[in-house]
């Protein structure tokens, strides 16, 4: 039987406008989308044939590559075998090889994984496993510390520990309690301490939630491990659980494993997301040391962490997870997040004194400038950045000012060089 579409004349895009709707985009002024056909490597393909350098990775996820025949192999072979199964009372082979393979990266202190859908919901069952933690222990504390402009997802727990109110204005009055405090830097660390200090003294507090060292969303701003050691240090020391977003900065784009791997306080709780399945399908982690999961132990089934999702440790996805961790630890990998890294030095150090950047900044394969211009994040002139990267074949996001790459860690240097160019050009007539 064939369950075809009726044959149209109607382009890719006349049909996208007749029904869906994309994130991110007023409508009313942007009504088209650009179709992509196909993708490789670090190649994106429109219907007409043309090319674009996949420079954000499909916004963090396929870092190594689209459509890696390493892990579309995996993902195959698990579709002959076992699709989807209720977790509840059920477990499967990937699931569990998953979590011992993710053990061996995690840092240390982290025993047990709690699967979900996507990045907001990985934070979302963090910080209701962190505030049910202290309920179950007997303490009522449902104050959330985050830091200022931060960015968890859009699910209302994690909307509500995020500070970019462009994501967040319609909401604010329905919001959970949190209390915001300033990204640290040399000049204020101390501040920033004082500021926590009179927030733990209230034992209000049930978690401190934040992204380490690279705030995704704010610019791909960055701060000192030192400064969040401190910080953690603090919360440790008030029982105040730490949940470390690694959502954005997990899977290799720092240089290390995790971003976490930079600090020596670890936190109590990781969000995981985005790279985890490598772009092929949607999943998320979030996990915990021994001593929150003791917590939700007892005779009484009202103390159990009642969440759950639909798709929870997927084997198909949970498939795709464990070859995504394989080619992470892989020799070729590791050398090429070297040479991005190192690519993107030599990259800085051509342009960081060009008199339209204001500032850079580079973590492991994450680089980002800011324009030394004034510009909204969502404008006309944000707008007309991206069209010039993409009429050059170079598919990059500006987030207002800020112009940043998270490229696949396998583009090549060809690749890796065009969207380097395409930068400098930006600068030359911006």
């Amino acid at each position: 039987m064939n369950y075809l579409l009726k044959p149209t004349k109607m382009t890719l895009q006349e049909r996208d406008k007749k029904h869906l709707w994309h994130p991110l985009t007023q409508h009313q002024l942007h009504p088209t989308a650009l179709p992509i056909v196909k993708a490789k490597g670090a190649l994106l393909f429109d219907e007409k044939g043309n090319s674009y350098v996949d420079g954000i990775a499909s916004w963090y996820t396929a870092m190594y590559g689209h459509c890696n025949p390493y892990i579309l192999e995996k993902v195959t072979a698990q579709m002959h075998t076992l699709d989807q199964i209720v977790f509840a009372g059920f477990t499967h082979r990937p699931a569990i090889d998953l979590s011992e393979a993710l053990m061996e990266i995690l840092p240390g202190n982290q025993e047990k994984i709690f699967f979900s859908d996507n990045g907001s919901t990985a934070n979302e069952v963090a910080i209701k496993m962190a505030l049910q933690y202290h309920h179950n222990n007997g303490e009522k504390r449902s104050t959330i510390v985050a830091f200022e402009n931060g960015f968890h997802g859009d699910t209302f727990g994690a909307m509500s520990a995020s500070g970019l109110s462009v994501y967040n204005g319609p909401f604010e009055d329905l919001l959970l309690d949190v209390k915001r405090i300033p990204t640290p830097t040399n000049e204020n660390i101390e501040e920033v301490l004082a500021q926590l200090q009179k927030l733990v003294e209230t034992n209000t507090i049930a978690a401190f939630i934040y992204e380490p060292l690279v705030q995704g969303a704010n610019s791909m701003r960055m701060f000192s491990p030192v400064h969040l050691d401190k910080i953690l240090s603090l919360c440790k020391a008030n029982n105040v659980l730490c949940i470390a977003d690694e959502v954005m900065t997990g899977f290799g784009k720092t240089g290390k494993h995790f971003a976490s791997e930079y600090l020596q306080e670890q936190p109590d709780i990781i969000s995981l997301g985005k790279s985890l399945t490598a772009g092929f399908v949607p999943m998320a982690i979030t996990s915990c040391t021994q001593k929150i999961y003791d917590a939700f132990l007892d005779n009484s089934i009202g103390k159990a962490f009642f969440h759950a999702h639909t798709y929870t440790a997927n084997a198909i996805a949970c498939a795709a997870a464990l070859a995504g961790i394989q080619l992470l630890q892989s020799p070729e990998i590791q050398e090429n997040i070297q040479r991005i890294s190192a690519a993107h030095t030599a990259f800085n150090s051509r342009i960081q004194d060009h008199k339209k950047v204001a500032t850079t900044r580079q973590i492991g394969v994450i680089f980002a400038l800011d324009l030394n211009i004034e510009m909204d994040r969502y404008g006309a002139k944000r707008q007309e950045i991206f069209d010039f990267f993409m009429e050059r074949g170079v598919c990059l996001r500006p987030l207002g000012k800020t112009i940043y790459m998270v490229p696949p860690f396998v583009i090549t240097p060809a690749e890796l060089e065009k969207t380097h160019t395409a930068i400098e050009a930006l600068l030359e007539i911006v």
